[in-house]
C-alpha cells in the first residue's frame, strides 16, 4: 500500500461519535484527500456539463442516442467482464439503509443482495455517515449485534454462508459532505463514503471471497460512469488489489442515461456489473428534464404510472437487451410495500401485486429484483426460482425482438391517466411526512404501507411544481396553483396535528417540512434536487 501523506482533511462542525477514530483514521482520510484531489475537478466539470444539457433539452424538448458514440453501440464484439461468483446470482436484492439493525436483518434477509445505502435511504447526518461505516466493518468481522431497547429484540448474524453478498451505494455527485474539509472546501459526498468504505473494506471483503462492489446512483451520462471507472482504476491501485476487483451496478435512474446505457457499460466494462432500472428518480428526471416542454410531458399521478405503461416498458426492455448484449445482469425495480401486522387483507391485495410485477420483470428477462423488506424476498424470490431454476441468471436471453426508438423512451403522452386532485393531495401528504422524517435523521420511512426514500420526495414535489406550472385542470374542475397547493399541504398539516396530537407534533419537524416541501414545489427556480437546500436545514 502506498505510504499515506499527512491528511490534508479536517473534520469541522461535528461533535464526536463513539468509535470515529476507527473509521476516520489518518491513513483512511489521505486516501480521501487523493480521491478530491485528483477527481473533485472532474465532478465539477461534469456536474456543469449536466446543467448544459438540461438548457438543451429546454431548447429542443426532445433527446437521441448519442451520434458520436455509434460506434460503441455497433459493435458487438465488446463485452463486460465475467461476474465474480458472489454477484453472479442476483435474483433477489434487499435494500435499506446501514443503521445496526437494518445491517444485520438485511444480511439475514435471505436475499443474494444487500444494497447497503448511504444514499436516498440515508439522510446524510454526520452519525448516519460514520457509524453506518463502522457498522460494515462490524459486519464483516463478525463484531455485530443490536438490542432493541423498546421490544427487547436481541439480533445477530447467520452462518456465513447464508448471508447477502453486500453491493453499497455512495451519495450522489451533487451533494457535498460539509463535516470534512480540504482546504477550507466540502468534499464531494459520493468521495467520502466510497473512500471511506473502499479503504477499510476492499482487502477484507477480497479475504471473504467476495469484493468492493458499489451501486453508482443518479448517473447522467458515460462520462459521469468514465470518471467512476477512473476512481476504481486508482484506488485498486493505491490500496494494492488487482485491477478488476471492483465491480459497479449502475441504477439507469435519469432519462438522459437510458440514452447511453451501452456507453455506460462501455466505459466501466472492466468494473460494471449490471444496470438497474430504478422508478421514482426516473420520473422526477422525466419531469425535471422536460419541465419547460408544455402538456405533452405532464406526468399523472406517480402511482398511476406503473412499470407497463409504455414508455416504462420501452425503458426497461431496453435495458434488459442492452445489458444481456453485453454480458452484464439486468436487475428490476422496487416492491416497496411494508407488510402491516394488523390486516391481513391489506397484506393479501398487496402480495399478489408484488408477484404479478415480480413475475413480469422475471418474464422480461431481468436477472433480478429489489424488495424493500424481507417478507418480500420469498416472494420474489419465487417467481424468479419459476423462471430461472438452477440458472443463476439469463443473462442468455438476449431480447433481440426488442426494438426502441427515440421517441418511444419520451411518449409520456402515451398514457391515458391524467393528474387527479387526490395526487395532489397524496403528494402533500407523503411529501411532508418524508421530509419531516429526513429532517430528524431517517432516510427510509415508512408511510401508508410504503418504504419511501428521497426519490418519493422528489417525484412529490416535482409532481406539485409541473402541474401547477402546465395549468392543470383537475377532474373536480380546480386548477393547480400555488394557492391550490397551500391550501391542500396546510390541510395536511393540519390533519397530522391531530392524528399525532400536540405533543408529538411539537416535538417533531412538521411546519418545517411542510415549509420546505412548499419552497421546492412553489419556487418558479426549480431546484436540482431537494436534498440540497434540505441539507442546508439537515442537523447534525
Amino acid at each position: 500500500m502506498s505510504a499515506p501523506a499527512p491528511s490534508p482533511l479536517v473534520v469541522v462542525d461535528a461533535e464526536p461519535l463513539p468509535r470515529q477514530e476507527e473509521v476516520l483514521t489518518e491513513a483512511a482520510l489521505a486516501f480521501v484527500a487523493e480521491l478530491h484531489r485528483r477527481f473533485t475537478p472532474r465532478r465539477d466539470e461534469l456536474l456543469a456539463r449536466r446543467a448544459e444539457r438540461r438548457a438543451e433539452i429546454a431548447r429542443t424538448s426532445t433527446l437521441d442516442f448519442l451520434p458520436e458514440t455509434a460506434a460503441i453501440r455497433a459493435d458487438d464484439s465488446w463485452k463486460v467482464a465475467p461476474a465474480p461468483a458472489a454477484l453472479n446470482d442476483r435474483r433477489v436484492e434487499i435494500t435499506g439503509p446501514t443503521d445496526r439493525k437494518m445491517t444485520i436483518n438485511a444480511l439475514n434477509s435471505g436475499a443474494k443482495v444487500w444494497l447497503a445505502d448511504f444514499e436516498d435511504a440515508s439522510a446524510p447526518t454526520w452519525e448516519n455517515v460514520v457509524l453506518g461505516q463502522v457498522n460494515l466493518i462490524d459486519a464483516y468481522t463478525r463484531n455485530i449485534d443490536f438490542t432493541d431497547a423498546r421490544t427487547g429484540k436481541s439480533y445477530a448474524l447467520g452462518p456465513a454462508d447464508e448471508l447477502a453478498t453486500v453491493v453499497m451505494r455512495p451519495r450522489g455527485w451533487h451533494l457535498e459532505e460539509r463535516h470534512l474539509a480540504f482546504e477550507g472546501r466540502a468534499v464531494p459526498g459520493a468521495l467520502v463514503d466510497f473512500g471511506l468504505y473502499f479503504f477499510h473494506n476492499a482487502q477484507r471483503l477480497i479475504d471473504l471471497g467476495k469484493g468492493p462492489y458499489f451501486y453508482l446512483p443518479k448517473t447522467e451520462s458515460h462520462l459521469e460512469a468514465r470518471l467512476w471507472n477512473d476512481i476504481f482504476v486508482f484506488a485498486q491501485e493505491y490500496v494494492g488489489i488487482p485491477q478488476g476487483t471492483v465491480r459497479a451496478t449502475v441504477l439507469i435512474e435519469t432519462i438522459t442515461a437510458a440514452y447511453e446505457m451501452e456507453e455506460i457499460l462501455y466505459e466501466l466494462r472492466d468494473h460494471a456489473a449490471g444496470l438497474n432500472a430504478g422508478r421514482w428518480d426516473y420520473l422526477f428526471s422525466i419531469v425535471k428534464n422536460f419541465r419547460d416542454g408544455g402538456q405533452k410531458f405532464v406526468l399523472p399521478d406517480r402511482n398511476a404510472v406503473t412499470m407497463t405503461a409504455p414508455f416504462m416498458r420501452a425503458y426497461t426492455e431496453l435495458l434488459v437487451r442492452t445489458c444481456h448484449k453485453r454480458g452484464a445482469h439486468a436487475i428490476g425495480g422496487m416492491a416497496a410495500f411494508i407488510p402491516s401486522r394488523k390486516d391481513a387483507e391489506v397484506n393479501k391485495v398487496a402480495f399478489e401485486k408484488v408477484k404479478a410485477d415480480k413475475d413480469r420483470e422475471a418474464g422480461d428477462g431481468f436477472d433480478g429484483s429489489w424488495v424493500a423488506h424481507p417478507d418480500l424476498v420469498p416472494i420474489a424470490m419465487a417467481s424468479f426460482d419459476a423462471v430461472l431454476g438452477e440458472k443463476p441468471n439469463q443473462k442468455d436471453r438476449l431480447r433481440e425482438d426488442v426494438s426502441v426508438a427515440p421517441g418511444d423512451l419520451i411518449a409520456i403522452d402515451s398514457l391515458d391517466a391524467r393528474p387527479t386532485y387526490d395526487g395532489l393531495r397524496n403528494a402533500a401528504q407523503v411529501g411532508i411526512r418524508y421530509i419531516e422524517a429526513w429532517l430528524r435523521g431517517l432516510g427510509a420511512v415508512a408511510i401508508f404501507n410504503l418504504m419511501e426514500d428521497a426519490a418519493t420526495a422528489e417525484i412529490s414535489r416535482s409532481q406539485i411544481w409541473q402541474w401547477i406550472n402546465a395549468g392543470v385542470v383537475f377532474e373536480n374542475g380546480e386548477t393547480a396553483t400555488p394557492e391550490l397547493a397551500r391550501k391542500v399541504a396546510a390541510e395536511e398539516l393540519a390533519a397530522i396535528r391531530a392524528e399525532i396530537g400536540e405533543e408529538a407534533f411539537a416535538a417533531g419537524k412538521w411546519q418545517q417540512a411542510h415549509d420546505l416541501l412548499l419552497h421546492v414545489s412553489l419556487d418558479a427556480d426549480y431546484a436540482d434536487f431537494l436534498t440540497l437546500p434540505a441539507y442546508e436545514q439537515l442537523v447534525g
